[in-house]
């Protein structure tokens, strides 16, 4: 399970440094695509294959089903761990996400989440107190 939060920051060419912990879990290849509320999303293999079971289960009979797999699977790369840890991080997925400079890679289960610090710290703070939402997720009994 991916978990935790790693603020690193990207060189010149667009490189990222994959913190140790995630790249136990990751391996030496792994897939980076453009993911939900302005960030990336990076799977494992196993994590992909399951992301693959999900998509070949949409109809594409329905118009939303298909734009959303365009839309994913277009933006989907692999990619590859250098002998310093790092990837590269494709030009038009950093546009997409809006990443410059300060990165933030964030463990979320299932697969890591890359946002642009700046952009991390303002989803933060809309998103309200943890209090908050676990009142809304009543079926998600955590025993706290």
């Amino acid at each position: 399970m991916y978990m935790g939060e790693y603020n690193h920051t990207l060189d010149a060419k667009g490189r990222l440094i994959i913190p140790s912990r995630f790249r136990e879990t990751l391996g030496d290849k792994f897939v980076v695509t453009k993911g939900m509320d302005g960030c990336l999303f990076v799977y494992d293999d196993a994590g992909w294959a399951g992301v693959g079971e999900k998509i070949r289960g949409l109809s594409l009979n329905k118009r939303d089903h298909r734009v959303f797999v365009r839309l994913f699977l277009a933006s989907a790369t692999e990619v590859e761990v250098d002998k310093q840890g790092r990837i590269l991080i494709p030009a038009k997925l950093r546009e997409k996400a809006g990443i410059t400079r300060d990165v933030t890679l964030v463990g979320t289960g299932n697969h890591i989440e890359i946002w642009d610090s700046e952009r991390w710290a303002q989803e933060e703070e809309q998103e309200g107190t943890m209090e908050d939402i676990a009142e809304g997720l009543d079926i998600m009994d955590f025993g706290f």
